[in-house]
């Protein structure tokens, strides 16, 4: 008995040959993680360094207008909007994912994606000249709807253009770019350089700059071949940007694994966000990546960063040296994540993943135990800023950017994009949600809101060593072939 819209078993015939990183292949990963996944990053952490001069620009203008200064309580509130503000764009921008990749392709949502991020550049960068507070806030909304495209669409096109045994280390690569852009902002804010109060807006403005390069450079290279094959049904054009990616003129086994894909998928059609959640046969692939984006997010990352700072402060660094361990902090982030772009395919994503949350679970219970000794224990200040480091090193190696891999991995073209739709919105609104409340669980708990971010990295563990599969070097059908056997459905053999 076969369920609507099951897929057919790929023939062992057709593994599609092992490629090799071409100069094509490595030019349009670098174009669209540095014009999309860089100003990501970038704009996560870029108004930490000026927040003093932005706030008191706030309340000058405030001032100006109506000869009162701001009340403080209305001051922290909009302040808090405008951090907030960033991941709900985000999540609206995750909502427009699926419409977007359907109807303009991979590349040409990332093409027009880039209009959202100059006018918000542009917008930010003239607001100390307009005396305009409220454009900032505007501007983190447009650049986190940008944010949310860019998070979804970067990974989703890179990992339909890359060849099997590549996938998992240009899948890391958006990620690599979002920790190269914080550390951009950290080395930027810096008092000396931008951070200061007439650099700022200049700081705001330059993450236009990434978006005017990728317009100008990703129309020269191809649209994702699946996308070419499968969606739009040309196969010349398909076969054209599969030889030019892999460099070489025989591509016929990756054309015929697509069109497997295709035969599989034809009765079933697109999938909608709604008809995802109703499939049987999809049920665990979509259980795993809304367990997967939000145990990433949930799992304190944001909480462990801005706690960052008052650890090191407590530990006797002095506050003028503070941003400068920060800059370090981000350092660290880019090293581990290169790292993970050379390991992933030999250690396989799962071992990644368990390692990394168990770094993360272990750094949180012990950090727990760290900061409410520190006043009786001289040394304990030191344990926290280990800690801390330890906590990224394991977040950077596995729950930052393997989820969005397996995302890519576990669902195939039809599926896809609602699939990535559903985990950038969990995603987002769970950074979101730990933006909103981490203030008030660390003023109602203290040290021990790091028990709760510990639970969930343990939950998020437990889960992936029991149901998550290994996905290396395995095409997407055989992928699909694993997950039909926990989802109990028949895979159909196809008929050559």
């Amino acid at each position: 008995m076969k369920l609507k819209g099951e897929k057919q078993e790929s023939p062992e015939g057709s593994q599609g040959a092992k490629g090799k990183m071409t100069l094509s292949l490595a030019l349009v990963a670098l174009i669209s993680a540095f014009g999309s996944s860089f100003q990501y990053g970038y704009n996560v952490s870029v108004i930490n360094s000026p927040a003093p001069y932005m706030r008191d620009f706030y309340n000058r203008t405030y001032l100006d207008r109506t000869g009162a200064p701001m009340d403080g309580g209305f001051q922290t509130l909009l302040w808090s909007i405008t951090v907030s503000m960033f991941p709900l764009g985000g999540f609206f921008g995750s909502l427009m994912v699926w419409p977007m990749v359907n109807k303009c392709g991979r590349k040409g949502t990332l093409l027009i994606n880039n209009l959202f991020s100059i006018a918000a550049a542009i917008l930010m960068g003239t607001s100390e000249l307009a005396k305009t507070f409220e454009v900032i806030i505007i501007s983190r909304v447009i650049m986190g709807i940008f944010a949310g495209l860019a998070s979804n669409v970067v990974p989703m096109f890179l990992g339909e253009m890359s060849p099997k045994n590549l996938r998992g280390a240009i899948g890391v690569v958006p990620q690599l770019f979002i920790t190269i852009g914080i550390l951009s902002a950290q080395i930027l804010g810096l008092n000396s350089i931008l951070g200061n109060a007439e650099g700022w807006p200049v700081l705001l403005g330059l993450t236009g700059i990434p978006s005017m390069l990728q317009l100008l450079t990703l129309p020269f290279f191809p649209e994702s071949p699946r996308y070419l094959l499968i969606q739009k049904g040309n196969e010349e054009q398909a076969r054209r940007a599969l030889q030019r990616l892999r460099g070489r003129e025989d591509v016929d086994e990756e054309i015929q694994e697509m069109y497997q894909e295709d035969q599989s998928e034809k009765e079933e059609g697109q999938f909608s966000v709604l008809s995802l959640f109703t499939f049987r046969g999809l049920r665990w692939q979509l259980i795993s990546i809304i367990v997967m984006m939000a145990g990433q997010q949930l799992s304190g990352v944001n909480g462990v960063f801005y706690y960052a700072d008052r650890i090191f402060e407590s530990a006797g660094v002095a506050k003028s040296s503070i941003q400068y361990v920060t800059v370090s902090i981000g350092a660290i982030n880019v090293v581990m994540t290169l790292l993970a772009v050379f390991i992933v395919e030999s250690l396989g994503r799962r071992i990644l993943l368990l390692a990394g949350f168990l770094m993360c679970s272990a750094s949180c219970a012990i950090l727990t135990l760290a900061l409410n000794l520190q006043t009786t224990v001289s040394w304990m200040s030191y344990l926290s800023i280990v800690c801390v480091v330890a906590y990224i090193i394991g977040h950077a190696i596995g729950p930052s950017p393997i989820p969005a891999v397996m995302i890519t991995e576990m669902f195939l073209q039809s599926s896809r994009p609602a699939a990535f739709m559903v985990g950038g919105s969990v995603h987002w609104l769970s950074n979101f949600t730990v933006g909103l409340v981490f203030l008030y669980m660390e003023a109602g708990l203290g040290p021990y809101c790091f028990l709760i971010f510990c639970a969930i990295c343990v939950a998020t563990m437990l889960y992936i060593f029991f149901v998550v599969p290994e996905t290396k070097n395995k095409t997407f059908m055989e992928i699909n072939r694993i997950m039909a056997k926990r989802n109990k459905v028949e895979v159909q053999e196809s008929k050559e």
